[in-house]
């Protein structure tokens, strides 16, 4: 049953996006597991509001629904940029772990993916408390790989890269984030290490990477 509410809440989120989200919707969807009944339960328990026809999230009904589409968009997005999952299988996919995520997992997902801004599909990723966070740091001490010096050593916070096939393969390297990375070269490419390992890479990989100076 609450499975089935928070699909409910997730279309009431979509619905907002588009302008409008109405009881017809619900009568008219083919989904089988949204119904007017559950639509009405949610109204009785607040978190949605009928007004002429029209249907709203309620303060506590947009808590609960963004936590369900950032959980559904961020899991769209590991599926697509890490495990080239097929588009059909990753939406199937996404609607099952949006339910059994935690917070603290979704907010792995984001940082491992460089806190992105969109789902696959265009639509926008609700910020959580790491993106607030990375924000913060990037304003102090989180700079960009290309900005440290040779023979200095640093943690990754994040890779910020829209390129799939870079970030799958950033990842393979090892370049996580927590991952202690010293700089060897730069010139004519960055040449890191990372635990026994050299890895090289160009200069516009290089920017993607976020990294704070150890000493600090």
């Amino acid at each position: 049953m609450k499975k089935r509410k928070e699909e409910i809440l997730e279309l009431a989120w979509v619905g907002k996006e588009k302008g409008t989200f109405s009881r017809v919707d619900i009568e008219k969807s083919t989904d089988e597991r949204v119904s007017v009944e559950l639509l009405d339960e949610l109204i009785k328990d607040g978190y949605l509001r009928e007004t002429d026809g029209l249907i709203e999230l309620t303060d506590k009904g947009e808590v609960e629904a963004r936590r369900i589409i950032r959980s559904h968009r961020l899991s769209e997005r590991l599926l697509a940029d890490i495990l080239d999952i097929k588009p059909q299988t990753m939406e199937q996919l996404a609607c099952t772990f949006e339910h059994f995520l935690n917070e603290e997992v979704v907010d792995s997902i984001c940082t491992i993916l460089g806190h992105p801004k969109e789902c696959p599909h265009g639509q926008p990723i609700p910020p959580g408390k790491c993106c607030e966070k990375a924000l913060k740091e990037i304003s102090s001490i989180v700079i960009p790989l290309t900005d440290i010096k040779v023979g200095s050593e640093a943690r990754v916070s994040y890779v910020a890269t829209k390129h799939h096939q870079r970030l799958h393969q950033l990842l393979s390297f090892g370049l996580i984030p927590g991952a202690i990375i010293r700089i060897h070269q730069t010139i004519p490419s960055y040449v890191l290490k990372i635990g026994q390992t050299d890895i090289a890479i160009d200069e516009e990989v290089a920017k993607d990477i976020y990294v704070r100076l150890k000493t600090m």
